[in-house]
């Protein structure tokens, strides 16, 4: 019954089903959710740890429900997205109210849709592969799956990679680096990947066109079916998710660093190279991802069988409140700095 807890993960759905359906102070309800009532949960609820025998590893991987879990999320995201456009096109709404449908659409891509596809993107299968690419599809940030699987993964805490927050950097500042940078690295590793298998740039191999082209099509159809107003809702709900990952990011790596070596290699990935975050909450609503240095260490590891890294550096807070904390530079410096590892 405890894998059941997982369900709690669509509480973030169902929040946004509030947002939609109702006007006033509700249509916020996503965002007063994820950053007032989850962090004060996260206060009251204690950190829950276990480690996992060979045998239970084993069991929980066989296990299809976790799979099902994910899979969930695509009818959900579509869906929800679908009905949240038709409502801001049809309904008399205030401006206000717009903003809050707007911020709760942002909030669900960044959780049930990124964050599901950053999941589904580490499995072998293509069929998972091809889901992770379909959830990053209305977050218009297809190129995503190149860059972190074949570049932040293996640059992270270094120089190299965009995705990692430097110390003193703020969010802000960070939001413009990352985002056109790993923009930038994911079209030089397309090209690499062409030119090692002959291929030319207007291959039907090359990837990133096709993510071009998909992204595209969804915002005309969304111009399509909900006019002007809908592409232009479309765009703003796709911007808003990819700023909240590239929140996350910043707060996962933020000022951590793997050293070179004499070789003028980077030592390898170990879990001291990404900050880890126990708070209940937040890991289940996030499958996981805030025990992100023991994915780190190994990213082929699924999500129910990641553990919580005693040696690797702990948020103070959880997810949620770390976002907020790092909104405001100079409080986020004062409370992280002295924490980061010499």
């Amino acid at each position: 019954m405890s894998d059941l807890k997982y369900l709690f993960a669509y509480s973030i759905p169902l929040m946004t089903l509030v947002s939609i359906s109702y006007n006033g102070i509700l249509t916020f309800a996503t965002p007063l959710y994820a950053f007032i009532f989850i962090p004060l949960l996260e206060i009251i609820l204690k950190d829950y740890d276990r480690e996992y025998s060979e045998s239970q590893k084993e069991k929980r991987l066989n296990n299809i429900l976790f799979d099902i879990l994910l899979y969930l999320n695509i009818p959900f995201v579509f869906g929800l997205l679908a009905y949240g456009f038709w409502v801001l096109e049809t309904k008399s709404l205030t401006p206000i109210e717009m903003v809050g449908i707007v911020l709760s659409l942002g909030i669900l891509l960044a959780t049930n849709a990124i964050n599901v596809a950053h999941e589904l993107g580490h499995r072998k299968t293509k069929g998972e592969q091809t889901l992770s690419k379909l959830l990053l599809l209305p977050c218009l940030y297809m190129h995503f799956y190149l860059e972190h699987n074949f570049g932040h993964h293996k640059n992270v805490a270094t120089p190299e990679d965009p995705a990692t927050s430097k110390k003193n950097q703020s969010v802000y500042h960070f939001w413009i680096t990352s985002v056109l940078k790993q923009y930038k690295n994911a079209w030089q590793i397309q090209l690499s990947i062409l030119a090692k298998g002959n291929h030319t740039y207007f291959s039907l191999k090359n990837d990133m066109l096709w993510y071009s082209i998909f992204q595209l099509c969804y915002l005309d159809l969304c111009f399509l079916f909900f006019g002007t107003s809908g592409l232009l809702f479309a765009l703003a709900v796709g911007v808003l998710s990819f700023v909240f990952l590239e929140t996350i990011n910043y707060v996962e790596h933020y000022g951590l660093v793997r050293k070179k070596l004499p070789s003028g290699r980077y030592e390898r990935v170990q879990t001291h190279h990404s900050w880890n975050s126990n708070h209940i909450i937040g890991r289940i609503v996030l499958y996981e991802l805030t025990r992100h240095s023991d994915h780190h260490f190994k990213a082929s590891k699924k999500y129910q069988i990641l553990e919580n890294k005693k040696e690797s550096p702990q948020l103070p807070f959880g997810y949620p409140t770390s976002i907020l904390l790092s909104l405001v530079p100079p409080l986020w410096f004062w409370i992280m700095n002295s924490r980061i590892p010499e």
